[in-house]
């Protein structure tokens, strides 16, 4: 059996600026080698932002756990709020931007799994 505390792992800054802690990896946890997504928690402070970045190759699923914020996608722009999944295809220019006063937090459920050689920063 494989259990896994959030409040047990450290976060730490990751490359589009969000603290990021890697729950469930197949690459780097003891355990989760089947797995064919990676999973990690997610926190954006108040007044911050992700840069804007694409992974090439994966699909990535947020899910909103607490705070506010607006999910921009392609061009396009959204609030989001607990309890909401949002779908961000392959190959799609996206950043996060926390609007409320705690932190947001989520969720990144990615597949195939991350790997640093699929993202890139943009512009």
């Amino acid at each position: 059996m494989l259990i896994r505390d959030v409040a047990d792992l450290p976060h730490e800054r990751v490359i589009d600026r969000s603290l990021l802690c890697e729950l469930l990896h197949p690459d780097k946890v003891p355990g989760a080698a089947d797995l064919s997504c990676s999973v990690a928690h997610a926190i954006v402070p108040p007044g911050e932002s992700t840069l804007p970045h694409v992974l090439k190759r994966s699909t990535e699923l947020y899910y909103i756990l607490s705070g506010a914020g607006e999910m921009c996608i392609a061009g396009e722009h959204a609030p989001v709020h607990p309890g909401q999944i949002v779908l961000i295809p392959p190959g799609a220019e996206q950043h996060i931007r926390n609007t409320g006063r705690a932190d947001l937090v989520f969720l990144c459920i990615v597949a195939p799994k991350w790997q640093a050689d699929d993202e890139t920063l943009s512009g």
